[in-house]
This record gives structure tokens, C-alpha cells and sequence, in this order.
């Protein structure tokens, strides 16, 4: 077995600083970092001359095309390749590769989501170079990344936003940073998303229409075994599943992208990747990458990766934990130094993220809303669609000390123990972990995990970025403006818990007391899509992030469309795969089992064999024949709805009437079709079952 050099092939395909270090001229090179690091607009001579270098770069690996590597409005990634070849004057091929090409691009923009702000005839777009996130090759091509906007300039993208909402950030964060006299305040904004996903057989995944089309079952009875034993979790890889990782592993370290933790999940079938820290910016491009790279390696070893949230009925679904910082000087800026009690920059900041989530808890979970998400949030897998937040007990019982002049409560240091004598004794951490919070502080860092699987992190690193820089904003105003800056800031802290602490909750988040509590504390709890995603276009959003030169009223409102839209239209696409299973899958099943139970029935009644016998055949029957009426009762209910929608509703009452009406049916439908299941012999039963995706692997 030949050993891997992981030195020699990370970041093998990328074209980063020490590349771009080793082959550019010194004076190019500082004219790009410059650019990299201060956001210094870049000259166009050294455009070219950093165009020649990274073609040069790209064609000794192999590449023969280059693109522009951008993320629309869908939550995937789009490119269009054009190869670096030109005709000479001699019309002989030369390789070109010229610094306007890596600068611009002029993709289709009509034929991406874009909420109303183009017509199908206004078709050019512009895709525009984005340095501080590095080229890098995949496939033969060299992918370039870039921002993605209209002819008219609208954003098209989820990258310029971001970019947008981090510099915001950062600049709040630094300007806070000079008032508390920090020696370093230049601000970094990192991310790390956890990813969960389903590996299933790619045999098996091919007979389901619902898999095919929609990325989840649409039908199927609960197998006798799911999680219940906690087996899976943690326990020891399949050789098929490990060599799927190795490969993956290989193939994300050969593009820079930190892949560190790998591991089975809870649920038969379900595992998790983590990635090392990195930049905001970097951390959402290289999560995109990893997504499409699960599913491509998928293939070579005849498996299908899933990422819909809720791939499977009664086993847990799949999110992505987004783990959000802000460091200055290579500190984490959530990281008490010494005693958190007399860290006042520490307080500060974690004030400032309270106040944030709690101000815009609605803006939180409407970045997570979406059809997929709203099957899992909730369900005692994932968190509940209520935002709140958990501290620990130390940090929390600090706040409200500075808030209520309480006494601090103690909280006892203990050392791990086992009773074993050869093993170590430590000390344990000041608090538990929390599993079901919603907004985890871990020690450096919030864990955001009510993030879809299959959801581009932009999102909610959009609204994290942005709120936490209003509020920063808002402190540094009080800061600036305070005769005295440590009793001032001890204020914040007061007024922080009195007007937000309703957000902080350290119990159970899974538990019926907690709905109640919350609904008490005024906390917001939108289980679906239509519920969640006006909090996008109300008053407070819109001026949110014109404050902050994020989003446009009308980039909102374009969003707040695409993403109503996607809603309903995913909605419609499950309910005609279901429409279409059972009127061509499950119904002929059950007719050709019914004829083959009659056909015992008679045998059975001809030959005169035992009564009991007979009974059970004939009762088998009669209950497959009632619930096959029922199928098509179902059935019938399900066009209709389907067939009764108005094209001419707003998206709003669109999205309204899928939840309202349609998802019940489809709801009713399943059940019936999953108890038929139950009684159909395996042999006539029309597709794969549970047992047989979720334990073939």
C-alpha cells in the first residue's frame, strides 16, 4: 500500500500565496497581497502579469480550460469553460490567457434565480475575480472564483454579500478593538462547517424514483431496526465507507480544503465531515466544493451521497454545524483570557453576539428555512426552530451577576476521575456540552447547527456577520461617546442581559417545557418555510443591512422571492414523484399481489386445506384490498390538490397553500402506501426498502 505524503499533495491544486510567491515578479506579488490583505484595488498590468502566471501554473497540471467559478442564488455552483487556446496570425494554436479574462467574465445571467431583478431577455451577467479566495484546479480546469452580478450591477450571487457582511463585521470589530487600546486589531472573521450525509448504494438508489428526483424517500416503512441501539455512532468505519473517505480526504487536501475529522452519525448510513477553521470567505467556497466533491467520489465506489435533510423517516436527519469566530492577532475574540469575570473585551464581544441573535433571532431562522430543513428542525434530532442560546452555567451566572449585582455563583473545579488508577487524572472543562442548543458557545466559538445539510453557509454567515456588526457598531457609539470607558462598558453588559437575556437558555431545548418557557420569554418559533421567511423583507431587516451596505431593499426582496419559490416549487416536484409512484409503482404491486393472494385463496379452497389457513390468506386480502382503495382515495386527493393550485397567487399564499394543503395530503398518502408496505411480499413490492438502503452498505 503506498503511503500518503499529505506535505506533498495538500494544496497541490491550488494556486496560493506560495505559488503565486514562487512565480511571480516581488513587485507583483506585494501589489497582490496588498490586494489580498487591505482589499487595495488591483492594477490591471498586474492583473495580466498574474493571468500569464497562473495559466502557466494551470496548464503544467494539466488544465486545458479555465472558469469562473461562481455561486448563484441556488445553493450550488456554476461554471463555464473556455479554453485557453487563441489563433496566432499564422493560424497556428498559441495558449492565452489575458488579465481581462481573469478580471471579468460574461456568464448567461437570465437563466439564474434572480427574484424578478432580470427578465429572460436581459441576458448579460458579469462575473467579477475575487482574490482573496484562491484559484485552484478541478477536473483539468482551472476554476477561478468570483462574484457574480447583472448588466444593471444587481447582485446575483451569495459570495458578494458575504464579502459585504464580513468586512462590515470587521471594521465594527476593529474600530471597538482601537477605543479598548488592543495592540492588534486587524479582525479575521472564521468559519468551520460541519457537514453531515448519507452514503447509500448506487443500485439501489437507481429503483427509486423519489432518490432520482427529489434526493429523499418519499415512501417507505420503518425497518424493524434504525438507531435504537446507538451502534453507529462513532463505531468502526465500513471498509466500503472508510475507502470512500480515504479517496475524499485525498482529493479535498489536494485543494487546500483543512478536512480533519471524519466519523459515522447517529443514523444507519449518516456521516460526518469536519474541516479545520479558516476564513469566512474561503470556508464557504471550500464547503461547496466539498459537497459536490462527496457526491462525484461517491460514483467511483458505486455509492450515492445524499445531503437533503431528512433523506429517511424515523432516523435522524442531516445539518451542518457552523462554527463562527472572530480573532484579532491570531486570538480568538470569544476566548477569555485568564478569568472571564475581569476579561472586559471578552464580555464585550459576547454581549455584543448575544444582543445580535437576540435582536435578530428571526433573521436566524429564516436562513435556515427551507423544504428539507423544516422535516428536521424540531424533530429530538436537530435543534427546535426556537433561537436561543447556551453559555454554560460560569459564563452565564458572570452575566447576570454584572447584570442583577448578584454574587457570583461558584462553580467547582473537579478533576476527571475514573477510579483507575493507570488512567490520568484532569481537570474537566467549567461546563457541560449542550447538544440540543440551537447557538452553543464551545470555549472560542458559537456553533450555529441549525444550518441545512444541503445549504450553502453564506446564508447564515451573511446574518451572523451582519447583525453582530450592527450591534458592534451600536458599542463603539456608547464606547466613543462614555466619559468613562470601563464603567461604560460594564453598562453594555447590564443593558445586554436585562433587554436580551431572554435568549439565553442552558437546559433542555428538546423538551414541551421549553416551548412553553420560550413562548413565554417572547421568543419566536416558526416551524415552516412560509412562516420563516417574511422576517427577510420586514423593517427592521431592510435597514438592518442598508445600515450596514449589505443588501438593497430590492436585492431583499428579490432573495425573499427566490427563496419562496424554491420552497414551492420543491414541494410540487415531491408531490408529483409521489403521485407518480403510487399510480404506477405501488398500485400495479398491490393488484398483482392481490391476483396472486386470490389465486391462493382458490387453490387453497379447492383442495380443501386447513381452515386457519385459509382465514389468514383470505383476511391478508381483504386488508390489502381496503388499503389499496385507500391508496387511491389518497391518490385521487393529491391530484386534486396538486391540480387546484393558482399560478396566479402571491408566493407568500403560494408557499402557504403547498404547506396548507398539499404536504397533508402527501402526508395521508404515505401512510397509507407505507402500512401496504407492511403486508406486500418483498418479491412484488416495487422499489428498495429501508432494510435495504439504510444496511447495504
Amino acid at each position: 500500500m503506498s503511503v500518503i505524503d499529505i506535505n506533498e499533495i495538500f494544496a497541490s491544486n491550488v494556486f496560493n500565496e506560495k505559488v503565486m510567491k514562487e512565480m511571480l515578479p516581488a513587485s507583483a506579488f506585494e501589489s497582490l497581497k496588498k490586494t489580498i490583505d487591505n482589499g487595495q484595488p488591483l492594477d490591471k498590468s498586474v492583473a495580466q502579469i498574474v493571468a500569464n502566471s497562473m495559466k502557466d501554473w494551470a496548464i503544467k497540471k494539466g488544465a486545458t480550460h479555465y472558469t469562473h467559478w461562481f455561486q448563484p442564488m441556488n445553493s450550488i455552483t456554476a461554471e463555464k469553460h473556455d479554453a485557453f487556446i487563441s489563433l496566432s496570425k499564422d493560424d497556428n494554436v498559441i495558449m492565452e490567457f489575458s488579465g481581462k479574462e481573469l478580471l471579468k467574465g460574461e456568464p448567461d445571467a437570465s437563466s439564474f434565480p434572480s427574484g424578478g431583478l432580470r427578465s429572460t431577455f436581459e441576458a448579460r451577467g458579469y462575473t467579477a475575480w475575487d482574490p482573496t479566495s484562491y484559484a485552484f484546479i478541478k477536473n483539468d480546469i482551472l476554476c477561478i472564483p468570483t462574484a457574480f452580478c447583472s448588466y444593471q450591477g444587481d447582485v446575483l450571487d451569495k459570495k458578494t454579500p458575504l464579502l459585504k457582511s464580513i468586512s462590515a463585521v470587521t471594521t465594527n470589530a476593529e474600530r471597538v478593538l482601537k477605543i479598548l487600546g488592543a495592540k492588534d486589531t486587524k479582525t479575521v472573521c472564521e468559519v468551520g462547517a460541519e457537514q453531515e450525509y448519507f452514503l447509500i448504494d448506487r443500485d439501489l438508489f437507481l429503483q427509486r424514483n423519489d432518490l432520482k428526483l427529489t434526493g429523499k424517500t418519499l415512501f417507505g416503512a420503518k425497518p424493524p431496526k434504525g438507531q435504537e441501539l446507538d451502534d453507529h455512532y462513532f463505531g468502526t468505519l465500513k471498509e466500503r465507507v472508510a475507502n470512500y473517505m480515504k479517496e475524499l480526504n485525498i482529493e479535498l487536501w489536494k485543494l487546500g480544503i483543512f478536512a480533519k475529522t471524519q466519523h459515522n452519525e447517529v443514523a444507519p448510513g449518516q456521516h460526518e465531515l469536519a474541516p479545520i477553521y479558516t476564513t469566512a470567505n474561503i470556508a464557504t467556497d471550500h464547503n461547496q466544493l466539498t459537497m459536490e466533491l462527496m457526491k462525484r467520489i461517491a460514483r467511483h465506489h458505486n455509492l450515492v451521497c445524499l445531503l437533503n435533510e431528512k433523506p429517511f423517516d424515523y432516523v435522524n436527519g442531516s445539518g451542518k454545524h457552523n462554527n463562527w469566530s472572530l480573532s484579532a492577532g491570531g486570538r480568538s475574540l470569544f476566548k477569555p483570557q485568564g478569568n472571564p469575570n475581569g476579561d472586559n473585551q471578552f464580555l464585550l464581544f459576547l454581549s455584543a453576539f448575544i444582543r445580535a441573535t437576540h435582536k435578530y433571532s428571526d433573521l436566524l431562522r429564516m436562513t435556515t428555512a427551507t423544504a428539507g430543513n423544516d422535516h428536521r428542525l424540531g424533530g429530538n434530532e436537530a435543534p427546535p426552530a426556537i433561537v436561543s442560546i447556551f453559555l454554560g452555567d460560569e459564563i452565564t451566572n458572570i452575566l447576570y451577576s454584572i447584570a442583577y449585582n448578584n454574587e457570583i455563583s461558584s462553580i467547582e473545579k473537579r478533576l476527571f476521575e475514573t477510579g483507575v488508577s493507570s488512567i490520568p487524572k484532569f481537570g474537566t472543562d467549567s461546563t457541560d456540552r449542550n447538544r440540543t442548543s440551537p447557538l452553543a458557545f464551545t470555549g472560542n466559538k458559537f456553533e450555529f447547527r441549525m444550518v441545512g445539510s444541503s445549504q450553502s453557509i453564506a446564508g447564515a454567515n451573511i446574518i451572523i456577520n451582519t447583525a453582530v456588526a450592527d450591534v458592534l457598531s451600536e458599542f463603539a457609539t456608547r464606547l466613543e461617546n462614555a466619559s468613562d470607558i470601563h464603567i461604560e462598558i460594564e453598562n453594555i453588559i447590564r443593558d445586554t442581559i436585562v433587554e436580551n437575556g431572554a435568549i439565553i437558555y442552558n437546559g433542555n431545548s428538546y423538551s414541551d417545557e421549553w416551548v412553553i418557557e420560550a413562548k413565554r420569554r417572547g421568543l419566536s418559533n416558526f416551524k415552516t418555510t412560509p412562516e420563516a421567511l417574511p422576517a427577510f423583507i420586514e423593517k427592521k431587516s431592510v435597514d438592518l443591512f442598508a445600515r450596514q451596505k449589505v443588501f438593497t431593499k430590492t436585492e431583499l426582496l428579490s432573495r425573499y422571492e427566490i427563496l419562496m419559490d424554491e420552497y414551492t416549487k420543491v414541494i410540487n416536484i415531491e408531490a408529483l414523484t409521489m403521485l407518480e409512484m403510487a399510480k404506477r409503482e405501488i398500485f400495479p404491486a398491490c393488484i398483482k399481489y392481490e391476483n396472486e393472494l386470490l389465486t391462493n385463496i382458490n387453490q387453497i379452497k379447492k383442495l380443501e386445506l386447513r381452515q386457519l389457513l385459509y382465514k389468514n390468506v383470505y383476511d391478508t386480502f381483504i386488508k390489502i384490498q381496503g388499503l389499496t382503495e385507500d391508496l387511491l382515495e389518497c391518490t385521487s386527493n393529491l391530484e386534486f390538490v396538486v391540480n387546484n393550485y393558482d399560478e396566479s397567487y402571491t408566493s407568500l399564499r403560494k408557499s402557504m397553500y403547498q404547506r396548507d394543503n398539499v404536504i397533508p395530503v402527501m402526508a395521508k398518502l404515505r401512510e397509507v402506501a407505507d402500512e401496504l408496505e407492511t403486508y406486500v411480499a418483498n418479491d412484488f413490492w416495487p422499489f428498495p426498502t429501508y432494510k435495504e438502503l439504510l444496511f447495504s452498505v
